[in-house]
C-alpha cells in the first residue's frame, strides 16, 4: 500500500505555484520547506540579499513605458531598457542586462509581458539566449 502522509507534506497539486520575489524564477518545492512554504519569497539566499532595489523598479518602469510606446505585437530587448536606465554612460548598460532579465521574468509573474524566443514564448524560468519582451494580448 502507499505510505502514510507525514505532517506537513503536501502534493504537488496541493502546492500553490511560487515566483521569487527578486529574480522571478519559478520556486522549485523543497522538502524541508514543507513547513514553511507559505512564507517562502525568494529562490535562494542570493535572491534574498539582492531584494528588489531602485534600479530594479526604474528598469520595470522602463519596460513598461518602451512597450506602451509601440505596436501591439511589437517586442522590444531588454537591452534597450538597460540602455534607458543607464543613461548616457556607454558601457554601464552592460552591467544593466541581468537585472533587465530579472525585471522582465517579475513582470512575466505579474502578467504583464511575456518573454519570446523566436517569436514563440518561452518559460522566463528555463529561458537562455536572446529573448524580446512584448505585452500580454488580451
Amino acid at each position: 500500500m502507499g505510505r502514510q502522509r507525514e505532517r506537513g507534506e503536501e502534493s504537488a497539486a496541493e502546492r500553490a505555484e511560487k515566483v521569487c520575489g527578486s529574480c522571478g524564477r519559478r520556486i522549485e518545492w523543497r522538502a524541508k520547506w514543507a513547513r514553511d512554504w507559505d512564507s517562502v519569497r525568494w529562490c535562494s539566499d542570493a535572491c534574498r540579499a539582492r531584494g528588489v532595489r531602485p534600479v530594479d523598479r526604474a528598469l520595470e518602469e522602463s519596460i513598461r513605458s518602451m512597450l506602451s510606446g509601440r505596436a501591439a505585437g511589437a517586442t522590444i530587448c531588454p537591452s534597450e531598457a538597460a540602455r534607458a536606465v543607464a543613461g548616457s554612460d556607454d558601457d554601464a548598460w552592460r552591467d544593466l542586462m541581468e537585472p533587465a532579465r530579472r525585471a522582465a521574468r517579475r513582470l512575466v509573474a505579474a502578467g504583464e509581458v511575456e518573454i519570446t524566443q523566436g517569436g514563440r514564448i518561452v518559460d522566463p524560468s528555463t529561458a537562455k539566449g536572446p529573448i524580446r519582451l512584448r505585452r500580454v494580448t488580451r
